[in-house]
């Protein structure tokens, strides 16, 4: 059982890093009629169909109001996978003159009761 929960959320993690969505399986009726309708005016076949307009002659394709209605079609531009190089420069900064800073206590305890020698029920234990 853990073997097939290991591999079912190896192939989830695998489906999220190619960037699909549950949205893009809902428009693969819209790249089959796209790509029926370039099979028909243009004569491409589905290999050209793919490569014309998920290649990276992109630019090249006709422009359709259906191009922006294909799945897996999202702008991935704004994806960085090169390792960010951070620098941590220490950096001490020195007063020149010393600030003194006087607190004044706003705290005293005043005890509520003045009586010098304290009831028997709160002294420690006479005998051990």
């Amino acid at each position: 059982m853990r073997v097939l929960i290991a591999i079912l959320l190896s192939n989830l993690i695998l489906l999220q890093s190619f960037n699909i969505g549950l949205e893009d399986f809902s428009k693969i009726k819209v790249l089959l009629e796209h790509a029926q309708y370039h099979q028909e005016t243009y004569g491409d076949s589905m290999i050209d169909f793919l490569v014309e307009h998920y290649g990276d002659n992109e630019n090249n394709a006709p422009n359709h109001k259906e191009h922006k209605d294909l799945p897996f079609k999202q702008d991935s531009l704004n994806h960085n996978h090169l390792p960010s190089v951070f620098t941590l420069n220490s950096s001490v900064l020195k007063l020149k003159q010393n600030i003194a800073i006087q607190v004044k206590k706003n705290y005293f305890y005043k005890e509520s009761s003045s009586l010098f020698e304290k009831p028997s029920v709160f002294q420690p234990p006479k005998f051990a």
